[in-house]
């Protein structure tokens, strides 16, 4: 089956061209023109991936990606006009998995899009051939049910995202071994991920943030000056 893919774009000239060569893909495309009517497509078309343009009238795609991430897991790209870091910190912030600055070619877009949806794919094939008993790594009071992907703190669910969640649990099953950035976003984002160990620094700090008594004085995920990051538990 055809996946689905919901572009939210403003200009129509370049929603078009996006529809346009995404469905030569083989994709099934929806399209939205601004933040409110994207959160309802969103809702009733259930996409494989969206794309999300940041500048979009009623609502920036910040807002929207907030908002969808509450109720779906699905990929989202962000598409930005500006090349700031800030843009692409706050992006991932709010939930999304990938950024792309305009402009761009279509050809780095498809590959992202592809990369996406197989990372995608894969996390759901995990989740359905889980073996039946349960996996469960235990740091004193930090609990990690990789059955359940659920950690909890102190006995109390923490409210993670799900890259939150792969980066702990990656960190966690390597206990006591300093891990490079690039390893960590090789094996946490995958291989074909365009993004920057910048990445893994921001995660880090949001990891540290829930799990850690002082984050600014990590005691679980310490940093291996100039090598990288090792989990203590």
């Amino acid at each position: 089956m055809a996946e689905k893919i919901l572009v939210v774009e403003d200009e129509l000239t370049l929603q078009e061209t996006l529809a346009y060569n995404l469905k030569k893909q083989g994709y099934l495309v929806e399209c939205a023109n601004d933040g409110p009517s994207a959160i309802d497509k969103a809702r009733q078309y259930q996409p494989d991936l969206i794309m999300l343009d940041i500048m979009l009238p009623g609502m920036d795609g910040f807002e929207v990606c907030k908002i969808l991430r509450k109720d779906m897991l699905v990929p989202i790209l962000m598409l930005t006009a500006r090349d700031d870091e800030i843009d692409r910190v706050v992006g991932l912030e709010v939930g999304a998995d990938d950024y792309l600055t305009k402009p761009f070619s279509m050809r780095e877009l498809i590959a992202r899009i592809k990369a996406l949806l197989r990372r995608a794919k894969i996390m759901q094939n995990l989740s359905v051939d889980e073996a039946p008993g349960r996996k469960v790594l235990t740091f004193g009071n930090l609990v990690i049910d990789e059955n359940r992907r659920e950690v909890t703190l102190d006995s109390q669910p923490l409210n993670l995202k799900p890259k939150e969640y792969d980066l702990l649990l990656f960190l966690g099953q390597h206990r006591g071994q300093v891990l490079s950035r690039e390893l960590i976003l090789e094996k946490v984002w995958g291989w074909d991920y365009f993004g920057d160990s910048r990445t893994v620094d921001v995660h880090v700090r949001w990891l540290r943030e829930k799990i850690e008594s002082d984050p600014a004085k990590p005691q679980r995920i310490v940093t291996s000056r100039s090598a990288g990051y090792r989990f203590e538990g």
